[in-house]
């Protein structure tokens, strides 16, 4: 680990317990980094039912999990749920990037982990989402803090994990550790969205791996 890259961290209100969502590997990267320097007792949280198809969502699930127990980090992987994802985005099919499908998928994704913290005594949440230059960085913190509005004793941390070299730290971590790099942010329309770019700009459409080779 880098010990020079990040201050010193301290979560809100003086709590010491953080629930980190987590979407994968390379963006969680600088974060857990981060974390671990400054001492935080945290656990990563693993529910992403967005990630299309199954051998994509295999493949962030299964290096994120390796990377935590490398680390000796606990992680809990919670379901996986497309049918739900699905439901809940009918009518969003052909919203661009950062959309309102994008509020409404980080709304899922954040309000269960803030139900997650709830139940099982965590005070704090955030995400690795924010990380990404491709996110939007407000709309994360946005709904983060919406999925908090009706949980008491839960508050979403809305620190800037892109600050003091945070998204750098990520590109050469995931190049010392060799992570697989997701080509798209990770539903099936940014799947079919960046390969409709790919095949008008003459390059090689997205084929995602069998499932067999991503079981253990």
């Amino acid at each position: 680990m880098n010990k020079s890259v990040t201050p010193s961290l301290k979560l809100p209100n003086g709590s010491k317990k953080l629930l980190l969502h987590t979407c994968c590997a390379p963006c969680s990267s600088a974060v857990i980094e981060a974390l671990m320097q400054s001492e935080i007792d945290f656990t990563i949280y693993y529910y992403n039912p967005n990630i299309h198809p199954v051998a994509e969502y295999l493949a962030r699930k299964n290096e994120s999990q390796k990377y935590a127990t490398k680390l000796g980090i606990t992680f809990i992987d919670d379901d996986y749920d497309p049918k739900m994802w699905f439901q809940r985005t009918r009518g969003l099919e052909f919203e661009p990037e950062r959309g309102k499908r994008c509020t409404v998928c980080f709304d899922i994704r954040l309000a269960q982990t803030a139900r997650y913290a709830a139940a099982h005594g965590y005070q704090v949440i955030t995400s690795t989402l924010g990380i990404s230059r491709w996110k939007n960085l407000q709309q994360v913190n946005e709904c983060g803090l919406r999925a908090v509005e009706k949980i008491a004793g839960v508050t979403y941390w809305d620190h800037n994990w892109r600050k003091n070299g945070g998204s750098t730290r990520t590109a050469e971590i995931t190049k010392a550790e060799g992570f697989y790099r997701q080509e798209y942010c990770g539903c099936a329309y940014s799947l079919r969205d960046t390969n409709r770019h790919r095949k008008a700009t003459g390059r090689e459409i997205i084929q995602p791996f069998p499932v067999d080779s991503l079981q253990d």
